[in-house]
């Protein structure tokens, strides 16, 4: 399904693409800040959901235009947002989340760091629940060396759900598109294999709605570790996976003193021996889901995340649930 009033120009600059799992009122706060950009004019909105309908905000107006992609259900978000690259209008894409929101200036960062070549651009990362070490050291674990500020320009990978490309880089992937989106790092390491670059843009940047409750962040860590390491070992040989399996256990060691030194250059509040109490603990969370993956693949990791990716209210304290989701 199609906005039939989406001719304003020929075509779009970026379109964006929205995962509704089945009601817009769960994306309701990302599409706000999608509104409030200055260029949305030029913005195409691409909701991808399984619901036969949608109940969309009268404000979709002001957007160049939207559309519908219906899919038969939500249970990979990295397939479904294949399926929505694959019928954007712009030419270039970009990645959204109900738990991230574009800061002012976003889109047009976006868009005039696309006039270069970079087929991948990704933005910088700010905290939107930063009362918690829980939620600095997730957002440290997943965006560590984009926090803001964050250094420009060419980059060996960006952060993932939240980049844009140039589509036409992309649909060249076929069907294999939404395996290799998974794990975008993996997907940004074979485009720069292919001879493409990917860059960060400082300008354009996002706030990040993070967990702060353990249990759950420990469980999403152990997933999102088995699918990133099972993803990136497909066609390994066996003594390659053995040798990353074995060397997964030290990753924590690593990581944590690798992330402290992020927090520190984003000034977390935190206190940094909490903060490498924490750390550390997700990261071995982290490193056990890598040590399964390089020895027997993804599995169903992806099937399990995706249940963690919409309502985040749950995973939440209940301070951060008043803030983020006011009465």
């Amino acid at each position: 399904m199609t906005d039939p009033s989406a001719a304003r120009a020929a075509s779009p600059s970026l379109s964006a693409i929205v995962l509704v799992p089945e009601r817009v009122a769960t994306v309701r706060r990302s599409l706000d800040a999608l509104a409030a950009q200055d260029v949305r004019d030029r913005i195409e909105l691409v909701f991808v959901s399984p619901a036969a309908s949608l109940e969309l905000p009268e404000y979709l107006g002001e957007f160049w235009g939207w559309q519908h992609v219906q899919i038969a259900r939500l249970d990979s978000t990295s397939e479904a947002r294949a399926a929505g690259i694959r019928q954007a209008r712009a030419p270039v894409v970009v990645l959204t989340e109900d738990h991230s929101f574009a800061t002012p200036g976003w889109a047009a960062a976006l868009i005039e760091a696309h006039h270069d070549d970079w087929a991948a651009v990704g933005p910088a990362m700010l905290n939107a629940n930063p009362a918690t070490a829980v939620s600095w050291s997730n957002l440290a674990i997943e965006y560590g060396p984009w926090l803001h500020p964050a250094p420009g320009g060419d980059a060996t990978h960006v952060a993932g759900h939240n980049a844009s490309y140039k589509r036409s880089v992309l649909v060249e992937y076929g069907d294999a598109l939404g395996s290799m989106m998974e794990a975008e790092s993996v997907l940004h390491w074979d485009l720069r294999r292919r001879g493409h670059r990917v860059a960060v843009a400082p300008a354009a940047r996002i706030r990040h709605e993070n967990f702060s409750r353990l249990l759950p962040a420990l469980v999403v860590k152990f997933n999102l570790g088995r699918m990133f390491a099972g993803n990136r070992a497909m066609g390994w040989p066996i003594w390659k996976r053995a040798i990353y399996t074995a060397g997964s256990p030290a990753l924590p060691f690593i990581r944590t003193r690798r992330a402290l030194g992020d927090l520190r250059r984003a000034r977390s509040p935190r206190s940094m021996p909490v903060l490498a109490t924490t750390l550390f603990s997700l990261l071995a969370a982290n490193a056990a889901g890598e040590l399964v993956g390089y020895a027997l693949g993804a599995g169903r990791a992806m099937q399990r995340l995706t249940r963690h990716e919409f309502d985040r209210k749950i995973f939440l304290t209940p301070r951060d649930q008043g803030l983020m989701y006011p009465s």
